[in-house]
């Protein structure tokens, strides 16, 4: 009998949409022309990626002018913070932040507070990952500069307030007479997923990514609103309004601009479809199985986000077996996968390493079926008991109670 197989690590990535391959492939061999040159293979080119900054624009209620095309969510990250903190440090040196954020955004934050004079406030977060509006206002200086937090966490799925945090901030700019701080946030995670409308959540900068939504690797967005300056990462020539510079990736771009329409169509049904699944694995791994806890906010999170901590094991150990068993899942991010370092995210809940250590993320997709989830309740507890039998880690019981 052949084995069944069950992908459910679509937080670190997605396979990518026969549509989006489609829409890509002429853009591989026939309309090869480079944008910036001037003749009609060049136009053809021109116009498509035209095309694309519209499409994507049109999604997340922005103008076309305002997408800077990325190579994913690190670069635009990236970007965001140190073209921020860099073009602005006159005015200040002082960032607000999480310690739940995805590595994108905490590595930049420690390279400027290590080598560039920069202080990192960061607010704290529930036992359920949430962030309460009023301590990032209450940690915003007459220096701050930024403020940069995640829509949706990508390891525990807890939804940002990132709509409130923003009208907060802008009220009190109104009140100080001040452009500072600026808002960026994270929402590689939430497209498709999410409404994402910057307009409305009145962020001034915004990342988005073209792996978590049946897109192309490699390709990503940075939205930009129109007016913010912010210091290039490199140097060159005129593209992206000199943001980005360099020959744009044209079949990545077009085949990201394709997922994000798909997903932006089809964000409604999509949540529809998963949260039931995501609700009964969530149900029937704590009812099955003992020593679990749910790693998040309830219900305030990702509709395809699972995130449990299986006690008295390790999660490295119960990802091997469950690899062999045919269950494809994470115990983090997958930017992390090399260390063995527990989640420091799990760990920014105010959890043991021995918690952080025995956490798993299930992240469900468009595949994702009824029978899925049966085969993974199957697999799952014989393989949670064998590793437990075998393990020397004890936690506490007010973990699981």
């Amino acid at each position: 009998m052949q084995q069944k197989y069950v992908y459910l690590d679509h937080a670190a990535t997605t396979p990518l949409d026969p549509e989006v391959l489609s829409a890509m492939q002429p853009f591989l061999s026939k309309t090869y022309g480079n944008p910036s040159s001037f003749h009609t293979v060049g136009k053809e080119a021109k116009d498509a990626l035209e095309i694309a900054h519209q499409t994507v624009a049109n999604a997340i209620n922005c103008r076309p002018d305002e997408v800077i095309f990325t190579s994913g969510g690190t670069e635009g990250d990236n970007l965001a913070i140190l073209g921020i903190a860099r073009k602005h440090q006159k005015h200040g040196k002082h960032i607000i932040s999480a310690k739940t954020e995805h590595q994108a955004v905490l590595e930049p934050l420690a390279h400027l507070e290590r080598n560039e004079g920069f202080e990192i406030t960061y607010v704290p977060v529930d036992k359920e990952g949430l962030i309460n509006p009023e301590d990032v206002i209450a940690a915003i200086r007459p220096d701050t500069t930024l403020v940069t937090l995640m829509m949706a966490n990508n390891e525990i799925g807890t939804i940002t307030p990132i709509r409130e945090i923003a009208t907060k901030i802008k009220k009190q700019k109104q009140e100080s007479k001040s452009a500072y701080p600026y808002v960026h946030t994270d929402a590689c995670q939430a497209l498709g997923s999410l409404e994402i409308d910057t307009t409305a959540l009145g962020v001034d900068l915004l990342t988005i990514n073209s792996g978590k939504i049946y897109g192309p690797k490699g390709a990503g967005a940075l939205y930009i609103k129109r007016g913010l300056k912010l210091q290039p990462l490199q140097f060159g020539g005129s593209q992206m309004r000199r943001h980005r510079p360099g020959t744009e990736n044209l079949p990545a771009i077009i085949g990201f601009a394709k997922a994000v329409e798909i997903a932006t169509k089809n964000q409604k049904q999509y949540a529809e479809t998963l949260i039931p699944l995501r609700d009964e694995l969530i149900t029937r791994i704590l009812k099955e199985i003992p020593k679990t806890r749910l790693n998040g906010h309830p219900t305030s999170r990702l509709p395809n986000n699972v995130n449990i901590s299986f006690l008295d094991i390790e999660g490295e150990a119960l990802l091997l077996y469950l690899d062999a068993s045919g269950v494809y899942a994470a115990t983090g991010s997958a930017c992390t996968s090399e260390t063995l370092d527990p989640s420091h995210v799990i760990l920014a809940l105010g959890l043991p390493y021995e918690v952080a250590h025995g956490s798993i993320r299930f992240s469900l997709g468009r595949s994702t079926t009824q029978e899925d989830i049966d085969h993974v309740i199957n697999v799952l507890p014989p393989l949670v008991e064998k590793l437990r039998k075998i393990s020397p880690v004890r936690v506490d019981k007010k973990y699981y109670e």
